[in-house]
């Protein structure tokens, strides 16, 4: 909770307080992951953490848009990255073959760059009006009912 909302909730504080005393129309835009909008997915404590980062991006939102701030958050799914693999102990190549075997969407691994375009977008003017948006970077898991199959 200390560093996935009061870290991020502090970012957001004093971006915000910047870009309205400049006057500066942006965007704010946050990491979540598909934890925040599907239970089970992770730990508990992971998971409230970022719920309660869909609770800040919405309530930033809200707060910001009167001065022309946007606020955003990206959820993705399971991302092989040097800091998860180091955290679970896995090489990535393993980690990717696990996370692309649950994954709904077949063909394509997950990699931080599809993450980081998701942010670019967000970023420009091609999203001048998306305000308080959760975008999902997961190849449509979350919508995806896992617990039977119609095969």
């Amino acid at each position: 909770m200390a560093i996935n909302v009061r870290g991020v909730a502090a970012t957001f504080k004093h971006a915000a307080r910047a870009m309205v005393a400049h006057a500066v129309r942006g965007s704010i835009i946050c990491t979540t992951s598909i934890a925040a909008s599907l239970g089970g997915t992770a730990p508990q404590a992971y998971t409230t953490s970022k719920h309660a980062l869909l609770g800040l991006v919405r309530a930033a939102c809200s707060e910001l848009g009167a001065h022309g701030i946007r606020v955003n958050s990206i959820s993705p799914f399971g991302v092989a990255t040097l800091f998860s693999c180091k955290a679970y102990n896995v090489d990535p190549d393993v980690a990717e073959a696990s996370i692309s075997a649950k994954g709904n969407l077949k063909g394509v691994v997950l990699k931080a760059r599809h993450v980081a375009e998701a942010a670019l977008f967000l970023a420009t003017d091609e999203s001048g009006y998306v305000s308080g948006h959760n975008l999902v970077v997961d190849g449509g898991f979350t919508v995806v009912n896992h617990s039977f199959s119609a095969k």
